[in-house]
């Protein structure tokens, strides 16, 4: 496994752990995010802009993952799959690092595959591949 990739899993548990527990907010999450320092090295830093930027653009991410979601409410989704979506949406449209479109897109679908429903990978593939559209 990538340390890329290690640092989106970690990122994509502390994402999932806020909204489960309701604490979208960059510094209540900091501390959960902390827990993986020692773990990721010199990927935690990666991680950290993951949980941070896509905390702290929560609501603009979310009103895009709208735009784009085709009858379905961000709150309808599971709770995987909108983590998944918004820290993919985060790192498409936001991070500063501008990480290749489909590099981003194919984590987001193994985060799918991995963590989520067979269906859900083919879901976040379509809406990420309108939502590239943001990207600047």
């Amino acid at each position: 496994m990538s340390n890329r990739r290690m640092a989106r899993e970690c990122a994509l548990q502390c994402l999932y752990y806020a909204d489960s527990a309701k604490i979208l907010d960059s510094e209540k999450v900091a501390p959960y995010a902390a827990d993986f320092e020692r773990e990721l090295g010199d990927n935690f830093s990666f991680c950290k802009d993951l949980v941070d930027g896509t905390t702290k653009h929560i609501s603009q991410i979310d009103v895009l993952v709208s735009k784009y979601a085709k009858n379905w409410t961000v709150g309808r989704m599971s709770v995987v799959d909108r983590s998944i979506l918004r820290m993919a949406a985060y790192e498409l449209v936001f991070s500063e690092e501008k990480t290749p479109i489909p590099a981003v897109i194919d984590e987001a679908i193994e985060l799918a595959k991995k963590y989520s429903t067979d269906n859900s990978g083919k879901f976040i593939n379509g809406l990420l591949d309108q939502l590239k559209k943001e990207r600047k």
